[in-house]
C-alpha cells in the first residue's frame, strides 16, 4: 500500500509527489490523461514574484522561486533566470508600480523612462518607466512536470513516484470520515493519504469527498510566433494592467500585454482571462487583441508571423489564494490546487509544504491562509472570504 496518492499529474501534482518521495514516502500518482495534460501544459512558465501583492501569496512565491532555482540543478528542463521587467504608461501607473515593489520586500529596481531600452533595445518608446523584478524566471512547464516525476528522489535513497495515467478517480476510500485512498475506473487504491491537485478541476475531486471548493476555471489564450533568429525579447515583460487582472474578480474578458522570448526562438504573448466554462472555442476578437498589444509593447513584431495559438484553463479561487493543506472536513485528505496562473511558479514550495504536512513536519509558512475550509459558511459565516495580505 502506497503512503500517498497524488490526484493530478500537472508540475504541482508533481512537485508534491516529488517533494514527499525525497521525504521518504512511496507514492503513487494518478492521472486520467498524460503527464501536463491539463492547465500545465497550456502555460507559459512563469516564475513570478512581481505580480503578487504583500502577504501569504508573495511569500509562497519567494519560497518557490528560491525552489526552482534548486530544482534546475536536476536538469532535463529549461529554466530561466531572465527577470520580468513591468512598465507603466504613466506617471501616476509608475507610482503605484514603486509603491507596490516597496511594499513587497524583494529585490527590485526603479527604472526611468531613460534607460528602459537598456533593459529592453526593441521596446516601445513613450512608457513613464517600470519596475525590474531580478527573480522572476521562466520554467518549460511540461519539461518541468515530467522531470520531477521522473527524478522523484535523487540523493535521497528512494524510489521515484510510480505514475499511472489513463486512470480516472470515481470516489474515495473511507474510515469513518477518514479518507483512507482513492477508488478509479481500475479498481481501488488503498493508501495513508491523498493529495487533490487536479488543478481546474480540483473542486470536482473535493466533491467526491463531499467537501467544497470553489474553484472554477479561467480561461486564457497564448499566441506563439515563428522562431526568432535574434533574440527580440530579453525578459518577461508586461504592462502594470497585468497586477491589476491577476487580482480581478470579474468573470468578463480582460487583456493586458505580457511578452517573453523563449530559448528556442519563439515569442509567447498573452495574457487574457474570463471565466466562460470549459468553452475551448477560439475567440479571434482576443487573440487580435493580445497581438495589438504586444506590438504596442515591441513593434517590431509587426513584422513576425504567429504559428499558433492555444487556450488553457486556470483553476481560479474567490480569493486568488491555493488551496494547501489537509482537509479538517475529511481528514487524510490533502489539497494542492486553486492556484489560477501561478501554479507553475507556486509548484516547488506547495510540493514542499505538503510533503512537510504529510510527514508531520513544522510546515515552513503558516499554512492558515490557504486552509481548505476557508470558504465553508459554517465555519467563517460567508462563501467568499476577503483576500488577505
Amino acid at each position: 500500500m502506497p503512503d500517498v496518492v497524488v490526484i493530478g499529474a500537472g508540475v504541482v501534482g508533481a512537485a508534491c509527489a516529488h517533494y514527499a518521495a525525497r521525504a521518504g514516502l512511496d507514492v503513487v500518482v494518478l492521472d486520467r490523461g498524460p503527464v501536463a495534460g491539463g492547465t500545465t501544459g497550456a502555460g507559459e512558465g512563469n516564475v513570478l514574484v512581481s505580480d503578487k501583492e504583500p502577504g501569504p501569496e508573495l511569500d509562497l512565491a519567494v519560497l518557490s522561486a528560491g525552489l526552482w532555482r534548486e530544482l534546475a540543478g536536476l536538469g532535463g528542463f529549461e529554466y530561466e533566470p531572465k527577470g520580468g521587467l513591468v512598465v507603466a504608461e504613466d506617471d501616476e501607473v509608475l507610482a503605484a508600480l514603486t509603491a507596490l515593489a516597496a511594499g513587497q520586500g524583494v529585490e527590485h529596481t526603479v527604472v526611468e523612462a531613460g534607460r528602459l531600452t537598456d533593459y529592453e533595445p526593441h521596446l516601445a518608446p513613450g512608457f513613464a518607466g517600470g519596475v525590474f523584478y531580478p527573480q522572476d524566471a521562466q520554467v518549460q512547464p511540461m519539461l518541468a512536470a515530467a522531470t520531477l516525476l521522473r527524478k522523484g528522489a535523487r540523493g535521497a535513497g528512494r524510489g521515484t513516484p510510480s505514475l499511472r495515467t489513463g486512470v480516472t478517480v470515481t470516489g474515495f476510500l473511507r474510515d469513518g470520515e477518514r479518507v483512507t485512498g482513492v477508488r478509479t475506473d481500475r479498481g481501488d487504491i488503498p493508501a495513508g493519504a491523498v493529495v487533490n491537485a487536479a488543478g481546474t478541476w480540483g473542486g470536482e475531486v473535493a466533491a467526491l469527498a463531499g467537501v467544497h471548493l470553489p474553484i472554477l476555471p479561467r480561461r486564457g489564450f497564448i499566441l506563439v510566433t515563428e522562431p526568432l533568429d535574434e533574440p527580440l525579447v530579453l525578459h518577461k515583460v508586461y504592462t502594470a494592467a497585468y497586477v491589476t487582472n491577476v487580482a480581478s474578480d470579474s468573470a468578463g474578458l480582460e487583456t493586458s500585454a505580457v511578452v517573453e522570448g523563449t530559448p528556442s526562438g519563439p515569442v509567447l504573448i498573452g495574457a487574457s482571462r474570463e471565466r466562460v466554462g470549459f468553452d475551448r472555442t477560439v475567440s479571434i476578437p482576443v487573440l487580435e487583441r493580445l497581438a495589438r498589444q504586444a506590438v504596442e509593447l515591441f513593434p517590431a513584431l509587426a513584422a513576425r508571423r504567429v504559428i499558433r495559438a492555444y487556450c488553457g484553463f486556470r483553476p481560479y479561487c474567490p480569493d486568488h489564494l491555493p488551496v494547501i493543506g489537509e482537509d479538517p472536513r475529511a481528514p487524510g485528505l490533502y489539497h494542492a490546487c486553486g492556484h489560477e496562473g501561478a501554479g507553475i511558479g507556486l509548484a516547488p514550495a506547495t510540493g514542499h509544504l505538503i510533503a512537510q504536512a504529510l510527514t508531520g513536519g513544522r510546515p515552513g509558512l503558516d499554512l492558515s491562509p490557504f486552509r481548505p475550509d476557508r470558504f465553508d459558511p459554517d465555519r467563517s459565516g460567508t462563501g467568499t472570504p476577503a483576500k488577505e495580505g
